[in-house]
């Protein structure tokens, strides 16, 4: 019978905590050495199996130090979060339970943190009291799995069972969504059979947000797609748009991947006022709530509609329980996602989740002051967490961007905004910290200013 190998555990859990507390020590984008040593894995399959330790050694030794330090304090790129300390702990311990986290039969524990975590998210996030929430993969299965309830109830609405007779002769959608949406949002629509040549595109203001005098004649047939949090700007579409939608009866959907949690500060809650009349929002664990990938959160009004949406036939899963996992996401079998939630959210509490979203909206503000002070052009009304600088030309800003990443301070990429390049800054680690920002701001001025000596 085969034995578990305690050392190679053990190995693995004192490199991970390595890793973990020397992040910030190293430089943030790996080195090119550290790059070129990944040909290493390029190995062929082995006749005999590899000894466990050495396995492990040889990930460590090579995939280490070719990682983006993404989880320490001066990554700023992709809106992508760190991982806090409990939300890290906690998948390794549910990683080893191996759950299933399908059926309450497959994982009880993970069917009782689920149970906890949909009231918690319900009363920490602008939703409505009470909705229904499925742990998925991230936004993208998110946005699927909240459009696939809302295609289902207005479908049915019209009688027409699109679970059974599908899509072919079905009565039209209209599906209307702001400019700037978020193209995860367009490969939800795909995915769900309904296309996006006839949507409908209502422009922006200037930060992105979608306009409320341009919102188009909507009915019951009409699915309305807000944006909290657009992915450059960080603005945050006006909630009177879901109580404008709603007076006609359209289906509000709000497509909030790391927007939907300024709800938790008190300086920023005023941000998504309104969104809790919405039908369905999506969100990701994995950005601004900092637990490890992969993580997003579906989020609906009435749980008979996301059940019907998602359900499966099996005569081995009926369950008597009123909230059956698999019922409520895209996958049956999965892993017990909700458990990161759980234990940051429990760890962090209000308070903690106040001052996490409100001090990194802070460093966004700090940023764009020192960069705006220093000759540099901020091209977004700083609402969030987001900034975008410009540095002159399109060729200037991405010879600076290039600097910034090689000198290796801190990270961050570019965008395309309104047509001009820009380095885009998004704050959304626990871990950052004054210091951080400060050195990162001095780097920064300092890769520009070497650019323009150059150019000169």
């Amino acid at each position: 019978m085969a034995s578990i190998n305690n050392k190679a555990l053990f190995s693995a859990a004192t490199k991970a905590m390595d890793y973990v507390s020397e992040v910030d020590d190293r430089t943030v984008a790996p080195s090119e050495s550290a790059v070129r040593n990944l040909d290493i894995f390029e190995e062929d399959l082995p006749e005999t199996g590899k000894d466990e330790v050495q396995t492990i050694d040889l990930l460590d030794r090579i995939g280490s130090p070719a990682t983006m330090a993404s989880t320490g304090g001066r990554y700023f790129g992709f809106v992508v979060g760190g991982t806090h300390p409990a939300a890290l702990a906690a998948n390794w311990l549910s990683s080893a339970w191996d759950q299933n986290a399908g059926l309450t039969a497959t994982s009880p524990v993970s069917a009782a943190i689920e149970k906890v975590c949909e009231r918690w998210i319900t009363e920490i996030l602008p939703v409505a009291k009470g909705s229904a929430v499925g742990f998925v993969t991230g936004v993208t299965m998110a946005n699927f799995s909240a459009l696939a309830a809302a295609r289902s109830a207005i479908l049915a609405k019209l009688e027409w069972d699109v679970e059974t007779r599908g899509l072919t002769g079905a009565p039209q959608i209209k599906v209307v969504v702001g400019a700037e949406a978020h193209a995860s949002l367009f490969k939800a629509l795909r995915l769900l059979g309904m296309g996006t040549d006839h949507i409908i595109r209502v422009p922006g203001d200037e930060n992105g947000c979608m306009r409320k005098d341009l919102l188009p004649v909507v009915n019951a047939n009409t699915i309305v797609c807000l944006q909290a949090g657009n992915v450059n700007t960080g603005g945050m579409d006006d909630g009177r748009l879901v109580l404008e939608a709603k007076k006609y009866g359209a289906w509000v959907h709000i497509d909030g991947a790391f927007g939907l949690w300024t709800s938790a500060s008190s300086s920023h809650r005023h941000l998504t006022t309104g969104y809790e009349y919405a039908d369905s929002w999506a969100t990701d664990g994995h950005k601004w709530l900092n637990v490890p990938y992969d993580s997003g959160v579906v989020i609906c009004r009435r749980r008979d509609h996301l059940r019907k949406a998602m359900s499966v036939e099996g005569s081995y899963l009926d369950q008597p329980e009123e909230r059956v996992p698999y019922k409520h996401t895209p996958e049956l079998s999965r892993r017990a996602r909700a458990i990161d939630i759980w234990a940051t959210l429990r760890t962090l509490g209000k308070h903690g989740m106040d001052d996490l979203i409100t001090r990194t909206c802070g460093f966004a503000r700090q940023f764009a002051q020192h960069l705006s002070q220093a000759g540099f052009e901020i091209l977004n009304e700083v609402t969030t967490n987001q900034v975008l600088v410009s540095f002159g030309s399109d060729s200037e800003t991405l010879a600076v961007t290039r600097a910034i990443q090689a000198d290796g301070t801190c990270w961050a990429g570019t965008t395309v905004w309104r047509g001009r390049v820009a380095l885009r800054i998004s704050v959304s680690s626990w871990k950052t910290t004054d210091n951080d920002v400060t050195k990162s701001i001095q780097a920064i001025i300092k890769c520009a200013r070497m650019v323009s000596r150059k150019a000169a």
